[in-house]
């Protein structure tokens, strides 16, 4: 109260992207770029200070709560924990059920429809129907994020944001809950918004990839060509630490110098000159712009 105004940190600036149905994008970089902060603040769950963020022509920055949450039937998120993401004291019953009962008034079902919605959607995520009956804690990493799945997809939405879903599961696991993913995305249409580290996965699910760094976008392009042809100096080098499968190619490491900057103070400039083995003098002056290179090819670089 007597006390100095603290720092603002802002942490997603001038970021923008589209998404059409049954389209993954996916967002990568290190921890604390703003990754999980653009998902949430999508969907509201973060309010954003400026912007728009628009759903079939509507805008949702300032809808009222009342109109913003006959919207939430659109738009789900699959949580990163499976562990704390799901209520204890609830059966998976009625975690899954729960979306569909706060909205049963609009969707004009009964409980008859509910039980049979319930069913399918534990048979479609790969649970047999008498796991509605358990609760939370007598499922394993991977059944916990299948209830995930489901609850999300209890009220058919066009869109899913998906947070690391696949982060705290063991490999065999994961390969499970994306082929999952992919599958129902191809029957529904759903568009995701897929936050992830590991670029493997990425690969594997993604349409198109956005980089980003210190709370802004460098570089989005689609998969097939990020991969092949990254051209901003930190896409390469984030690409350059992915392992290579066959031990007779020699990989070529680039390291990654130094700390990230605070994002409650950015650096002057690009934002990752300060660690850019390619940086010039004119990246500490001048913000460089997200521009078109090819082929829909965006990116933020002077050098490149």
């Amino acid at each position: 109260m007597f006390g100095k105004p603290g720092r603002v940190v802002q942490a997603v600036e001038d970021v923008s992207f589209s998404l059409a149905k049954g389209e993954t994008l996916s967002l990568v970089g290190e921890s604390g770029c703003g990754k999980t902060t653009t998902g949430k603040s999508v969907l509201r769950l973060i309010e954003p200070t400026a912007g728009s963020v628009t759903m079939d022509g509507e805008e949702l920055v300032g809808l009222s709560a009342e109109k913003m949450r006959l919207r939430r039937q659109d738009m789900q998120i699959i949580f990163q924990d499976p562990y704390a993401s799901l209520n204890p004291r609830m059966r998976a019953g009625d975690i899954v059920a729960e979306p569909m009962r706060n909205f049963r008034a609009q969707n004009r079902g009964g409980k008859d429809s509910e039980n049979d919605k319930l069913a399918w959607l534990f048979a479609k995520v790969g649970l047999r129907p008498d796991a509605m009956k358990k609760y939370a804690y007598e499922f394993s990493g991977g059944q916990r994020q299948r209830l995930g799945i489901a609850r999300a997809l209890s009220l058919n939405p066009k869109l899913i944001v998906c947070d690391e879903p696949v982060s705290a599961l063991d490999v065999s696991v994961q390969a499970q809950v994306i082929n999952l993913l992919m599958d129902l995305q191809q029957e529904f249409g759903i568009a995701y918004l897929f936050v992830a580290h590991d670029l493997a996965v990425v690969r594997h699910i993604s349409h198109r990839v956005a980089v980003m760094y210190l709370g802004k976008i460098v570089e989005l392009a689609d998969r097939d060509t990020l991969f092949a042809r990254p051209q901003h100096p930190y896409t390469q080098i984030l690409l350059s630490a992915v392992p290579q499968p066959n031990p007779k190619v020699k990989a070529t490491r680039q390291i990654l110098r130094g700390d990230p900057p605070s994002p409650a103070n950015p650096p002057a400039g690009c934002r990752f000159h300060t660690r850019c083995p390619q940086a010039q003098p004119v990246c500490k002056e001048q913000v460089p712009a997200l521009t078109v290179r090819s082929d829909g090819h965006l990116v933020a670089c002077h050098v490149q």
